[in-house]
């Protein structure tokens, strides 16, 4: 059983601000818990199954944060953007406060499932090709898709910039023009230069599943959920797995 700390240490832990901030929203009578107001920012509280109300917002208790976001096209994954704004703008205040990071990135224009965390164990298992962990993206391409590219891309190819062959773990066309692709890296716009390397290009990108946990179809464009020990499960079954 998780140990009760400080209702204003569990306020920082989830980035609600500093110590300080955290103990003027309980004097400010901002905070309260199953429907009852909070006052001293002392009070030792069990954070099992706990569930903040502050400012007038429900908050889950979280130790790590894990969500799944379905990103929108035209959003960076970056606090320092270039052109576009951050997908970090589309979140609650508190999840930048604890500083929580794209779990690799999509690029600008690509939509659909993206994890955002502040574990960073958690993190790298998900980026490393060792771990073997499938990501699914929806292909679109303005010439049909034959079935000589869909061999090549599973065969493997060569990017210009490593001599190591780059392939697609497995292929599902959708469409004439349509392409579902698992790929276990995440090289630079890895996607587009394979479709470009079989001699076809892409239109739109588009994230569906990690792992075998399948974006849900309820989530909207810009929204963003908790993710929880069953879903972190599926997050980590690896192609090898998928196939078993």
């Amino acid at each position: 059983m998780a140990k009760p700390l400080s209702l204003e240490k569990i306020l920082f832990s989830q980035g609600f601000g500093t110590r300080r901030y955290c103990s003027d929203l309980v004097y400010a009578e901002l905070v309260s818990i199953k429907g009852v107001l909070c006052e001293d920012p002392e009070e030792r509280i069990s954070t099992e199954g706990l569930v903040l109300n502050v400012e007038g917002k429900d908050w889950e208790f979280h130790e790590k944060a894990y969500i799944a976001f379905n990103k929108p096209a035209n959003y960076e994954c970056s606090h320092k953007t270039t052109h576009h704004p951050s997908v970090y703008s589309l979140l609650p205040r508190p999840f930048v406060e604890r500083g929580l990071q794209c779990v690799g990135r999509l690029d600008y224009d690509t939509t659909g499932l993206l994890l955002i965390s502040d574990d960073g164990q958690f993190i790298h298992k998900m980026t490393t090709p060792k771990k073997n962990i499938g990501k699914v993206y929806e292909i679109t391409t303005p010439e049909p898709i034959t079935q000589k590219q869909i061999d090549h891309l599973l065969k493997g190819v060569v990017l210009d910039d490593d001599p190591r062959p780059c392939l697609a773990t497995a292929c599902k066309q959708l469409g004439e023009n349509t392409l579902a692709m698992t790929i276990v890296e995440g090289r630079y716009h890895q996607v587009k230069r394979m479709m470009a390397a079989v001699g076809n290009h892409v239109d739109t990108l588009h994230r569906t599943e990690i792992g075998q946990y399948v974006m849900p179809t309820d989530l909207a464009e810009g929204e963003w959920r908790w993710l929880y020990s069953a879903d972190l499960q599926k997050l980590s079954k690896s192609v090898d797995a998928e196939r078993a």
